[in-house]
C-alpha cells in the first residue's frame, strides 16, 4: 500500500513538473515558490514561540516571585536530556549551529537542505527553551525557513542559483516572521548569509519577508515582540556616550565569541562522553540559573523590564525568582552577572546537547549591556545624563552587529522591532562603533568563523566565492594508468603508447604514490631501443612539483598551481594513496563557468 502510494506521488509530481515545464517560466515559479516560503517560515515561527510559552507556563506557572525556587536546578537538565532523547533516536542527524549549517550548505551543498530540518529544529528548540535551555529560537527558525526553501526547490529540481535565493528567502522570511521586520530579514540575508543582492534576488526576498509579516500579524496581532517607547529626544550633546558605547559593544561581542569558542572546545573534547557533557553542561547551566533567574530561557521578559524601566523599582522586578530579591542596591552587580554568565549558559546549553541559537542571547546581552553602561555613566555623573532604556535599546544593535557582524542588520532589526525610527542616528553610530571595533579582533561572524578557517565559507568576494563554490572532486580527473618502480624501460615505451597523457604515476602494491614518469623528462632515452633493458621506472621517474590532499581547500589548490607553474597534479588521500589528477585546464574551466553562472541576473 504504501509503495503504491509513493508511486501515486512521484507520478503526481511528474506531471506537475511537466505542466510547469510548458506553462510557468524558471522566473515566475521563483517568485511564486518565495511566497510560500515566506507563508510556511511565518507558521513555523509561530509554533515554535507558541510551543515554547505553553512549555515554560505550564513548568513555571506556580513559582514565587519573592523566593528562590529549587525546580530551576532541575527543568533545564531534564530539557536538555529530552532533546538530546530526540535528536538520537527520532532525528538522528546533527541540528546544532542552525546558521553555520545553512552557510555550509551554500557553500559545500548547492544550498541542500535535508527534508527533516523542515520541523526537528523546531520541535528540538521547543523543549530546550521552554525548560529553561539559555538559548534562542531565532537559529532554528532560520533553519527551518532555509530548509523549506532548499526542499521546495529540490522538489522542482532547480539549478543551484535559484535554490540559494530560495534559501535566502527563508532566512528572510523567517526573521521577518518572528520580529515582523521585513527588512531586518532582507539585510540578514544580505549581511550574515552573504547572498549578493541583484534583481534576480532582490523581488523573491522581498516577496518573502513582506509575506511572512504580514502572516505573522494575521496569527499574533499588531503587538511588537519588545514594547518600547522613546525616554525623550535623542540630543548632539550625547554622541560621545553613544560612541563608547559602540565600542563597550564591540569588546562586549569580543568577549561573547571568545567565551563562546573556549566553552565549545571544552564540549568538543566530550562528544564521545554524551552523558558526561549532559553532567557539565545541565549543572553549569540549572546551577547559573537558580541564582541568576533572568537567564531562563530566551529572556525577552528581562529584556522587556529594561526597555520599559524608569525607577529602581521598575528594575528591581528583574531580581525577583532570585536570592537577590529585595536587595535593590545589589542591581548592578546582578546585571553584571547575567551579563557576564548569558554567554556560558548559552554555550553549555548547546554543549549539553540542547538546540537553539545565539541570536537571542546576543539581544539579552545588548540590552544589558546597554543599560550597565548607562547605569555606570549616570551614577559617576561623566557627562550629560543619558537614558538607560535608550541604551538599552541601542546596547541590542551594538552586541547584535558585533557578533554576527552584521551593522545594518543590528540597525534595522532594532528600528522596526521597536519602533524606535526616532533613535535611527544614534543606532547607526552604535551598530558602526561595535562593528568597526569587533573587525579588529575577528574578521568573521561568530556563524562564519567556524567555516572560514576550514576554507569553506562564501562571502561577497567573487574569487573567494568562486573557489568556495568549486568542487574539487568535480575537477579530479580519476582515469589514469600506474606503473610500478621495478618495469623496464621497454615495458614503459609500450604502456606509453597506450596512454592519453603525458605523466604516469609510479604506485607501489597498495596504491600509494612514490612519483610519476614524465614524458618530455624521458624523450631523449624512450625511443632508443638499446637501453630498454638498461633502465627502470625507478631511475626515471621523478617527484611531481606539488601533491594536492584530497581534503585541501580551492583557494591552496589554485596557490599550488601558480606557485609551481605545473600543468596538471596529483591528487592523494590522507595515507598517500592516489585518488587522481587536476589539470590546470580543466580547473580553469570549472572557475570561468561558475563566474559565469554568477553573473547571470
Amino acid at each position: 500500500m504504501q509503495d503504491t502510494t509513493y508511486e501515486e506521488s512521484n507520478s503526481l509530481m511528474a506531471r506537475l513538473l511537466k505542466w510547469r515545464s510548458k506553462y510557468v517560466s524558471d522566473r515566475q515559479l521563483l517568485l511564486l515558490l518565495s511566497f510560500f516560503v515566506g507563508l510556511l517560515a511565518a507558521v513555523a515561527a509561530y509554533v515554535l514561540h507558541w510551543l515554547i510559552r505553553k512549555i515554560e507556563m505550564l513548568l513555571t506557572a506556580g513559582f514565587e516571585a519573592s523566593s528562590f525556587n529549587w525546580l530551576y536546578l532541575v527543568l533545564p537538565v531534564v530539557g536538555i536530556y529530552l532533546t538530546s532523547l530526540f535528536v538520537k533516536y527520532i532525528v538522528r542527524d546533527n541540528i546544532s549551529h542552525g546558521i553555520t549549517r545553512i552557510l555550509y550548505a551554500i557553500s559545500r551543498k548547492q544550498s541542500r537542505l535535508k527534508g527533516h530540518n523542515c520541523w526537528s529544529s523546531v520541535i528540538a528548540s521547543a523543549i530546550t527553551i521552554g525548560f529553561g535551555g539559555s538559548v534562542g529560537a531565532e537559529a532554528p527558525i532560520v533553519l527551518t525557513g532555509s530548509a523549506i526553501g532548499s526542499n521546495l526547490g529540490q522538489r522542482f529540481k532547480l539549478d543551484g542559483r535559484t535554490m540559494m535565493i530560495l534559501v535566502g528567502c527563508g532566512a528572510s522570511a523567517a526573521i521577518a516572521g518572528i520580529f515582523k521586520a521585513p527588512i531586518a530579514g532582507l539585510v540578514f540575508t544580505l549581511e550574515v548569509l552573504m547572498i549578493d543582492l541583484t534583481m534576480a534576488s532582490l523581488l523573491p526576498i522581498l516577496i518573502s519577508s513582506v509575506t511572512a509579516t504580514c502572516f505573522t500579524y494575521i496569527l499574533v496581532g499588531s503587538q511588537s515582540l519588545f514594547i518600547f517607547t522613546l525616554d525623550g529626544e535623542w540630543m548632539v550633546e550625547r554622541v560621545p556616550a553613544t560612541i563608547l558605547l559602540g565600542i563597550f559593544c564591540g569588546l562586549v561581542s569580543l568577549y561573547f565569541i571568545r567565551m563562546m569558542t573556549f566553552c565549545e572546545s571544552i564540549f568538543a573534547r566530550l562528544s564521545k562522553f554524551p552523558y558526561v557533557k549532559l553532567l557539565i553542561g545541565g549543572l553549569a547551566l540549572s546551577s547559573l540559573i537558580f541564582l541568576l533567574p533572568s537567564l531562563y530561557g530566551e529572556g525577552y521578559s528581562s529584556i522587556n523590564i529594561l526597555l520599559n524601566g524608569k525607577t529602581e523599582a521598575d528594575w528591581g522586578v528583574l531580581l525577583n525568582n532570585s536570592l537577590f530579591y529585595g536587595s535593590g542596591g545589589l542591581l548592578m552587580v546582578y546585571v553584571g552577572l547575567v551579563l557576564f554568565t548569558k554567554v556560558i549558559a548559552t554555550s553549555a546549553t548547546n554543549g549539553a546537547g540542547g538546540c537553539g541559537g545565539t541570536f537571542a542571547p546576543s539581544l539579552f546581552i545588548g540590552a544589558f549591556s546597554g543599560f550597565f553602561f548607562a547605569r555606570l555613566w549616570n551614577v559617576n555623573q561623566i557627562g550629560i545624563y543619558v537614558p538607560e532604556k535608550n541604551f538599552s535599546l541601542l546596547g541590542m544593535a551594538g552586541v547584535m552587529a558585533g557578533v554576527m557582524h552584521a551593522p545594518l542588520t543590528g540597525m534595522f532589526l532594532i528600528a522596526e522591532l521597536t519602533g524606535g525610527y526616532k533613535l535611527l542616528i544614534p543606532l547607526m553610530i552604535v551598530s558602526i562603533c561595535a562593528y568597526l571595533t569587533i573587525i579588529l579582533f575577528e574578521p568573521h561572524s561568530i556563524y562564519g568563523m567556524r567555516l572560514a578557517r576550514e576554507g569553506k565559507l562564501l562571502t561577497h568576494h567573487t574569487d573567494k566565492s568562486v573557489l568556495t563554490l568549486m568542487s574539487l572532486d568535480s575537477v579530479i580527473d580519476k582515469k589514469f594508468t600506474s606503473v610500478n618502480k621495478e618495469m623496464e624501460l621497454g615495458k614503459l615505451v609500450n604502456v606509453i603508447s597506450m596512454s592519453d597523457t603525458g605523466y604516469l604515476p609510479v604506485l607501489d602494491g597498495a596504491g600509494t604514490l612514490l612519483g610519476e614518469v614524465d614524458l618530455m623528462k624521458i624523450r631523449n632515452i624512450m625511443f632508443r631501443t638499446e637501453l630498454y633493458h638498461h633502465f627502470t621506472v625507478s631511475q626515471i621517474m621523478s617527484q611531481p612539483s606539488a601533491v594536492l590532499g584530497v581534503e585541501d581547500p580551492m583557494e591552496d589548490v589554485m596557490k599550488k598551481f601558480e606557485q609551481t607553474d605545473a600543468f596538471v597534479l596529483p591528487v592523494t588521500d590522507p595515507e598517500g594513496h592516489l585518488i587522481g589528477y587536476i589539470s590546470r585546464t580543466r580547473m580553469y574551466a570549472m572557475y570561468r563557468k561558475i563566474v559565469a553562472d554568477m553573473s547571470q541576473e
